[in-house]
């Protein structure tokens, strides 16, 4: 059923972007809900089991070291709380499915703040809530499963009435269709099972075609470039790194199964045990969750910590690596890039030098899809009274977060939203008694809170959503304050920030009385869109007189990829003398997507 309905989403990806409700070329529901089941699937399949207690615990896990976005973390929580209902269960029945199903809801409703009706939330409530009602009618599951299949179209179907943005223009919930798509996968396989064809057409589409007029078209004929790994992700400060400096050079990560073993009674201490891993070890990560404990350090006596774990359980998925062999290797392969490099030009382009001073942090592990670093020996024992995570798309913004206090840069944004997982490996890699998390943009917050929570470390997480309250909050932090101080001063100056973006829509349509052409250029102020126009000036134009209605004494303007030199000269030469009051700052950001971001102070 799972790896039914993982591939079912990831052959729906497209689809489920397309519905996002913004016509802007950054709709990425689809593609975190797949990068978040993927990771589940993936963890899944490293622990096959004929029980389905255990099975669920391992989707579970997968799931939320994986999850991406709010969809993806909302995704993780609903199974999450399916595995806790079920932990202990060897199979299940239907009425042991329907609880479990409501439990995975009533968890994933108390993860998020303030839950909005008319989203996954709701389709899985809806689904969950009619599963308990039919499980006492059936002892067939199949039977079951078809009924919550279609009771979670039909409330999909409804989000439109639930959610007046969905309505207007024209399509349901992008979340609550890729639970469907789990939900149809999940049908599929049972279905096979007993030999009944899989080809059934009950998904929302079929039932509902006209909540997808506006949407079908899409099929965006391009994908959008990808984004370009900061300038500071480069590895070229590895070679500024010895490799016998790597003290502890046995990068090691391995589960306790606390149900197997023989000594598996002896009661864990999570202080204790972190604090035996530290003799000889750094970057230490112990997640302990009910029966399975997850086990990540650097050390230089691997025999010693796994010896210091057999006493609590069995030990599986044990992975052990030495980092001083992947420095040579990563040397070797940066020298390659460079001598191909200054084959073909007299200069080495700007983004392969890395100053020592701006990264703040020796590398000795590059993470996938970030920035973060792991600790040296002598760092370890340093540690600072603060560390900031930034999440910033471009090379530009990357630098500048740097360039004031900003320690670790993962690279992400709207398009390409960091993972728990990525959050988590970065406060590991900080040597810093509290660390501040930036989120800067509203998909990726609930990401961020849940590594926070997922940490022993002493983190808070600041609500930013844009890259201009980001760089506001920092520019608001200052090394003398205590920890409390710090975060309200950033709380506050994040907010006094008002963030315009520019960008082209991706499809037609209407929303907010502004009628929308695919190609044009879009000005969106905050959430709402505000402008829209064939030309780059005119949007431009139109979105910074909004966004300077109520006044504002700076405006910092940061200029994209696709930025012309002479269409910001002229952009800026018509702000100077329409808004005499304003002073403005102009940088470049290289954020991909979108030629200008805009602050206004």
């Amino acid at each position: 059923m799972v790896l039914s309905g993982a591939e079912n989403l990831q052959n729906n990806v497209e689809r489920i972007n397309a519905l996002n409700v913004f016509p802007v070329p950054d709709g990425d529901t689809g593609t975190n809900m797949n990068l978040t089941m993927t990771s589940g699937k993936r963890e899944l399949q490293s622990k096959p089991s004929p029980v389905v207690g255990k099975v669920a615990e391992a989707l579970s896990k997968g799931l939320l070291m994986g999850a991406r976005g709010n969809s993806g973390v909302i995704l993780s929580q609903l199974f999450r709380g399916f595995s806790k209902s079920v932990g202990q269960l060897e199979q299940i029945d239907t009425n042991q499915f329907a609880a479990a199903l409501q439990n995975g809801v009533d968890m994933a409703y108390k993860a998020v703040v303030k839950p909005v009706e008319g989203t996954i939330l709701t389709v899985a409530k809806d689904a969950a809530k009619h599963a308990v009602f039919y499980a006492k009618r059936t002892s067939d599951m199949t039977e079951l499963m078809t009924e919550v299949l279609e009771k979670a179209n039909e409330s999909l179907a409804r989000t439109p009435d639930l959610l007046p943005v969905l309505k207007q223009v024209g399509v349901v919930d992008s979340g609550g269709q890729g639970l469907v798509c789990i939900y149809e996968g999940f049908l599929r396989a049972m279905n096979e099972e007993q030999g009944i064809s899989a080809d059934h057409s009950i998904g929302t589409e079929a039932a509902f075609p006209e909540l997808f007029k506006a949407a079908n078209p899409l099929a965006p004929a391009a994908a959008a470039p990808a984004p370009k790994r900061p300038a500071h992700a480069n590895a070229s400060a590895q070679a500024r790194l010895e490799t016998e400096g790597i003290e502890f050079l046995y990068d090691m990560e391995f589960f306790i199964n606390r149900k197997l073993g023989d000594r598996s009674k002896l009661r864990f201490d999570e202080a204790l045990f972190k604090g035996m891993l530290s003799r000889d070890g750094d970057s230490i990560l112990v997640i302990a969750d009910d029966d399975i404990i997850k086990v990540h350090v650097h050390s230089r006596k691997p025999g010693d910590v796994l010896n210091y774990a057999l006493p609590y359980g069995e030990l599986t998925d044990i992975h052990i690596l030495n980092m001083r062999e992947q420095h040579r290797d990563l040397l070797h392969e940066e020298m390659a890039e460079l001598s191909n490099k200054a084959a073909s030009s007299d200069t080495l382009p700007e983004t392969a030098i890395v100053e020592e001073a701006a990264l703040g942090l020796a590398v000795s592990e590059v993470l996938t899809g970030t920035q973060a670093t792991s600790l040296s020996a002598e760092q370890a024992h340093e540690w600072a009274p603060f560390g900031i995570i930034a999440v910033a798309m471009g090379e530009g913004i990357g630098s500048i977060f740097l360039d004031n206090n900003v320690d670790v840069v993962l690279s992400g944004g709207q398009s390409m939203n960091p993972s728990t997982e990525d959050f988590v490996n970065a406060i590991e890699s900080l040597a810093a008694e509290h660390i501040f998390l930036l989120p800067n943009n509203g998909n990726i917050i609930l990401a961020a809170q849940q590594a926070a929570e997922l940490s022993d470390r002493n983190v808070t997480v600041i609500g930013t959503k844009t890259i201009p309250q980001g760089l506001a909050a920092v520019l608001a932090f200052k090394e003398e304050s205590t920890a409390e101080e710090n975060t309200e001063a950033m709380n506050t100056a994040f907010k006094h920030v008002r963030s315009g973006q520019v960008t082209n829509a991706v499809r037609n349509t209407e929303i907010d009385d502004i009628t929308i052409q695919e190609g044009d250029y879009i000005g969106i102020m905050e959430k709402s869109i505000v402008a829209s126009s064939a030309s780059l000036q005119e949007t431009c134009q139109a979105l910074l007189t909004r966004m300077l209605e109520d006044g504002g004494e700076l405006v910092t303007i940061l200029t994209g990829e696709q930025a012309n030199a002479a269409e910001t000269a002229d952009f800026i030469a018509w702000a100077k003398e329409t808004f005499d009051d304003a002073e403005f700052e102009v940088h470049a950001g290289g954020q991909p997507l979108y030629p200008y971001l805009i602050a206004v102070e």
